[in-house]
């Protein structure tokens, strides 16, 4: 760990960022970082997870490789490093820990943290469709944007260790950096352009692109809890989602089919 304190006031200087800066970005006080950086006190791993996205280098280059002032930092060759702190019965068999909206804030800075993570309700469900399934979190949603999925249901996710097999059109809970909890569909971008495209299935929300350097973790659909009932009004607005999505889509085909026609006239 001897290289940890020069290397992150190296990649610090790298991105033009003065002490308080970062500290900012981690959420801590500036004093730790020149605490860091000095080597008078270490990082806990959540942080250390946190320098390895903000710099985007590996755990081992920035404990223990040596970097140079003057040379680009060197990028990691897989995704950043995800610990996964479990909660377990006393028999050892995984719990699952629910996020509730309440949490959701606070996930975001302990979702490494063995103690947080314990600390956190959990519970076990036995259904067969989860019983050959990794590990699993159930992670409460807000606002309209996955609609005809209410705002307030409960997502039960899987965890994703490898993010280059992520699903096209597939949808996933992603713990990011700057925006906390989302639950979006995707289109994965990761091996061509290092990011992903959002979509959500409410068509008055315009689809965004993340960068692979602003995940923290993913987590798969696996299934939904939902304790709000669809009232005929909620049916209504559902069909004319789809009726929208459908015209929107033939508005999209039909100018393929117009570039199409005018590159062979």
């Amino acid at each position: 760990m001897k290289q940890l304190g020069p290397n992150i006031r190296i990649l610090r200087k790298q991105k033009g960022w003065t002490q308080a800066q970062l500290a900012e970005k981690l959420n801590v006080n500036r004093s730790l970082i020149g605490a860091y950086e000095d080597a008078r006190s270490e990082p806990r791993l959540d942080t250390l997870q946190l320098f390895c996205h903000l710099f985007g280098v590996s755990l081992e280059a920035l404990l223990y490789k040596k970097l140079d002032q003057k040379s680009p930092s060197p990028i990691r060759s897989d995704y950043p490093l995800r610990i996964l702190p479990v909660a377990v019965e006393p028999s050892g068999r995984e719990l699952i820990s629910l996020i509730p909206q309440k949490a959701a804030a606070g996930y975001t800075q302990g979702y490494a943290d063995t103690e947080y993570i314990e600390g956190l309700k959990s519970i076990s469900l036995p259904l067969p469709e989860l019983q050959q399934s990794g590990t699993l979190r159930i992670f409460q949603i807000e606002g309209d944007s996955m609609l005809p999925v209410q705002p307030g249901s409960y997502i039960i996710g899987e965890f994703e260790e490898n993010w280059e097999t992520l699903k096209n059109n597939a949808c996933y809970i992603l713990l990011t950096l700057n925006d906390g909890i989302v639950y979006k569909r995707i289109e994965n971008e990761l091996s061509s352009k290092n990011r992903l495209l959002l979509k959500s299935d409410n068509t008055e929300y315009k689809p965004y692109y993340l960068d692979a350097l602003e995940i923290l973790e993913v987590w798969r659909a696996k299934g939904i809890l939902s304790f709000q009932v669809p009232g005929e009004k909620d049916l209504q607005d559902m069909h004319y989602q789809k009726m929208m999505q459908g015209i929107d889509e033939l508005k999209t085909e039909l100018q393929e089919l117009k570039f199409r026609l005018k590159n062979e006239a």
